[in-house]
C-alpha cells in the first residue's frame, strides 16, 4: 500500500505546493509592472490590484489543484489510478470540469427564492477568500496585519454559517432544508470549541495577531505545550469544514446530498471549491498556530521562509484526504457527545487553570 501511495498521490500533492510557491514570486514580478499599469491607475489603487492578484489567484489554483490532488490519492489509496486522461498525467482535468460545469443548464427550482438562491453560493465562496488576506505566509506576507488577526479569521470563518442556511431555505426543499439545519447545528457547535482554543492561546501567548503567534514560537512550537489543544483543533477543524468522518451535513444515504441538493452547474462549484479553500485555511491556522507557521523545522536554513509554510499546509491538506479516505461517517449523536461531553469540558477546565496562572 505505502508503494501506491508514494508512486500515485506524493507527487500530485506538490501541486499545491506550486500554487501557494507563486505567492512570493508573482508579488516581485507585479511589482516590477508598475512602470507599466501607471499610465491606467493611480499609485494607490495600483497597489490594492497587485495585492489583491498576489494574494488570491496563488490560493485559487491551490485551491483548483487541491481538488485534483484528492482524487489522485484516494485513487492511490484504493490501487487505481485515477484522472489521467486530460493532458500528461491528468493535470488539466481541474480545467476540463470547469469547463464542463459552466456550460451546463443552471436549474432553478420552482418557487424557491430567486436572489437567496443565487447569493448563497457567493457567499459562501467569497468568504472563503476573504481570511486569506490576512494569513501571513512570512514576515511580511499579508495584505494586512492587524493587532486582532486571529478574531478577525475566526468571525470571517463564522459567518459561513449563512451561507449554508440560505442555500437551504432559499431552496424550497425539505431535504436541503433539513441537511443546513444539521449543518448549522454542527458548525455552531464545533466553532465553540474553536473559539476556546483560540481563547486559551490567545490568554497563554497574550497576542491575537497571527504573526505574533509565529514569531513567540521561535523556541518551540505551540504543539508542545498545547498537545491536547492541537488535537481537538485538528478535529474541530475537520468538523467545521465538514470533511470525513464528519460530512454529516452531507449525508447522502438520509439527505440526498444535504443543503446543496437543488444546486447544479457552475452555481454548485461555488459550494465546492468554497470547501476546499476553507479546508486550505484551516490548514494554514492550524501550521500557524501550533507548528510554526514559516519558521523552518528544528532551526534548518536549507529552505528559505516562504517554502516552510506551504510545506506544512500541504502536510495537513494530505492529512484531510488519508482521514477520508480511512475513517468511517460517525453518527450525528457520536458527533454530538464528541463536542459537548468531551471538548467543551475539558476547555473550560484548560481555560481555567489558564485563567488562573495568568
Amino acid at each position: 500500500m505505502l508503494k501506491f501511495i508514494i508512486k500515485f498521490s506524493v507527487i500530485f500533492l506538490f501541486i499545491l505546493l506550486f500554487g501557494f510557491l507563486v505567492y512570493p514570486f508573482v508579488s516581485v514580478y507585479l511589482s516590477k509592472l508598475k512602470i507599466f499599469i501607471l499610465l491606467f491607475f493611480t499609485q494607490g489603487y495600483l497597489d490594492d490590484i497587485l495585492e489583491f492578484f498576489a494574494t488570491f489567484l496563488p490560493v485559487f489554483i491551490s485551491v483548483i489543484y487541491f481538488t485534483h490532488a484528492e482524487r489522485k490519492v484516494q485513487a492511490s489509496v484504493q490501487r487505481r489510478r485515477g484522472p489521467n486522461a486530460v493532458s500528461f498525467w491528468g493535470l488539466l482535468q481541474p480545467f476540463a470540469d470547469g469547463i464542463k460545469l459552466l456550460f451546463k443548464e443552471t436549474i432553478h427550482p420552482h418557487q424557491a427564492g430567486s436572489f437567496l438562491f443565487f447569493a448563497a453560493p457567493m457567499l459562501t465562496f467569497g468568504l472563503s477568500l476573504v481570511s486569506w488576506s490576512l494569513i501571513p505566509f512570512s514576515f511580511n506576507g499579508p495584505v494586512s496585519d492587524p493587532q486582532f488577526s486571529l478574531l478577525l479569521v475566526y468571525a470571517v470563518s463564522s459567518f459561513g454559517v449563512y451561507g449554508i442556511f440560505l442555500s437551504g431555505w432559499a431552496s424550497n426543499s425539505r431535504y436541503s432544508f433539513f441537511g443546513a439545519i444539521r449543518a448549522i447545528i454542527q458548525l455552531i457547535s464545533y466553532e465553540i470549541a474553536m473559539g476556546f482554543v483560540y481563547v486559551i492561546l490567545s490568554i497563554n501567548l497574550k497576542t491575537l495577531r497571527l504573526s505574533d503567534i509565529v514569531v513567540r514560537q521561535e523556541q518551540h512550537w505551540n504543539v508542545l505545550p498545547f498537545l491536547p489543544l492541537a488535537f481537538i483543533y485538528l478535529v474541530t477543524m475537520l468538523a467545521e469544514t465538514n470533511r470525513a468522518p464528519f460530512d454529516l451535513p452531507e449525508s447522502e444515504g438520509e439527505l440526498v446530498a444535504g443543503y446543496n441538493l437543488e444546486y447544479s452547474s457552475f452555481v454548485f462549484s461555488l459550494f465546492f471549491l468554497g470547501e476546499y479553500s476553507n479546508m486550505l485555511l484551516m490548514s494554514a491556522l492550524i501550521s500557524l498556530l501550533f507548528f510554526g507557521g514559516w519558521l523552518p523545522l528544528f532551526g534548518s536554513n536549507l529552505l528559505e521562509s516562504y517554502f516552510w509554510f506551504p510545506i506544512k499546509i500541504i502536510f495537513f491538506a494530505y492529512l484531510y484526504i488519508l482521514i477520508r479516505s480511512v475513517y468511517p461517517r460517525l453518527r450525528y449523536d457520536q458527533l454530538m457527545y464528541l463536542c459537548w461531553n468531551i471538548f467543551l469540558p475539558y476547555l473550560l477546565i484548560e481555560l481555567s487553570i489558564s485563567l488562573l496562572f495568568i
